[in-house]
């Protein structure tokens, strides 16, 4: 996965409109996210996740409390990310469910939560889903981890490595596999097991074969059948 754009709105800590761009960021290569305690940097991680999955790592998971408490009180919040994920790019705008000001009289209402799900194709952006749960699922697919494994192998930062340390030896691997695509190694195991024990058969009703037509000429001709070697 590469990540592209990030824009948030009204998300965590920042009050209004702030865009990241991954692409100018990466042309050096690695980069850093820093800044004091504080500043959002853990926000910003945040907001990849939320895109993505529409929820953000451990205990901060409290989807109504991720609107900035800063931001002016009709401001909708929203995350946009732009990611290339196995070699198609997608553009995933969510917003979380909030309370707005009502349009008319006083009091608030609730927003529902939202998301739209689209491909670059063509030169164009293509619409894929505005359902909730359909836009987890491709997301899910297309990356070959689900929330829970995305926030304890990718986001480092977060704490919910040290989970991923501590499981069992099973759910490691079909993890690891998920994430560096190594069914592809599995397979190929298993194909070379497969023929192993195919040759080994072969050869064996070979050398039966073999050892019958011996006894055979022997049993012909008087002469002492061979003496099996070693």
């Amino acid at each position: 996965m590469r990540l592209h754009r990030l824009e948030v709105t009204a998300f965590g800590p920042f009050s209004s409109t702030e865009e990241i761009d991954f692409d100018a960021l990466s042309d050096a290569g690695l980069f850093l996210i820093q800044g004091r305690t504080g500043a959002g940097k853990t926000s910003v991680l945040d907001a990849v996740c939320f895109a993505l999955y529409g929820q953000v790592p451990g205990a901060r998971n409290a989807v109504k409390g991720l609107r900035s408490d800063h931001a002016p009180p009709g401001l909708a919040p929203r995350v946009v990310l732009e990611t290339t994920v196995r070699g198609r790019r997608v553009r995933i705008t969510r917003s979380p469910a909030w309370e707005r000001p009502k349009r008319r009289g006083t009091g608030t209402t609730v927003e529902h939560a939202k998301v739209v799900l689209e491909e670059f194709e063509h030169g164009e952006w293509t619409g894929l889903t505005t359902r909730l749960d359909e836009a987890g699922d491709l997301v899910s697919k297309r990356l070959g981890m689900n929330a829970v494994q995305f926030c304890q192998v990718a986001l480092l930062p977060q704490g919910e490595f040290a989970g991923f340390l501590r499981a069992g030896a099973d759910e490691r691997r079909k993890v690891l596999e998920r994430l560096f695509a190594t069914e592809v190694f599995t397979q190929v195991e298993k194909w070379l097991a497969d023929r192993r024990a195919a040759t080994g058969r072969e050869a064996a009703e070979l050398a039966a074969a073999a050892g019958s037509e011996a006894d055979r000429i022997a049993e012909t001709t008087g002469a002492a059948p061979p003496v099996e070697r070693a």
